[in-house]
């Protein structure tokens, strides 16, 4: 009998990226001429994964938030990967907007998943194993095509695979 292969989907966000992002942009709030002197200022909390964006208007917020997704996006951080808080008011007049990176594939989305792929009709066994979902088969191209279409669809968060044995 055929051992079977299998992947892993998975998804991950490369925090040091985002790190270096943030530390890029708050870098541009001191030298772009719109934003200098305006009293901006962006955050990273690795140990909450949450990125504050303080600003003193709503305006200049979405500025900032806009300069951070073109520096996450040269980084090659999927914008998908985060979601944005409305903005709230804060001391002085000013706005904190709260970024939330999502890490892993929640339970709801993991089984929407494993239903697209047993809609499939191919033979694989689609798995929720915490934050991933496992998939395997005794034929590689089955995996292939399974690949092929998740890539395709849209779940809001961006997926990898790996572990592909």
């Amino acid at each position: 009998m055929a051992k079977d292969s299998s992947f892993d989907v998975v998804s991950t966000v490369d925090m040091q990226e985002v790190d270096n992002a943030c530390q890029q942009t708050a870098r541009e709030l001191t030298q772009r001429y719109d934003l200098k002197g305006s009293g901006a200022s962006i955050e990273l909390s690795k140990a909450d994964a949450t990125v504050t964006v303080s600003a003193p208007a709503e305006f200049v917020a979405k500025q900032v938030i806009d300069v951070f997704n073109g520096r996450l996006v040269k980084r090659q951080v999927d914008l998908k990967s985060l979601s944005w808080d409305k903005p709230q008011a804060a001391s002085g007049g000013s706005v904190r907007v709260v970024g939330h990176i999502v890490q892993g594939i929640d339970k709801e989305c993991a089984k929407k998943i494993s239903k697209d792929i047993r809609d499939l009709k191919l033979k694989v066994k689609a798995t929720v194993e915490d934050d991933k979902l496992r998939v395997a088969s005794a034929s590689r191209d089955a995996l292939q095509e399974v690949i092929a279409f998740l890539r395709d669809q849209d779940y809001g968060i961006p997926l990898q695979f790996n572990n592909y044995r």
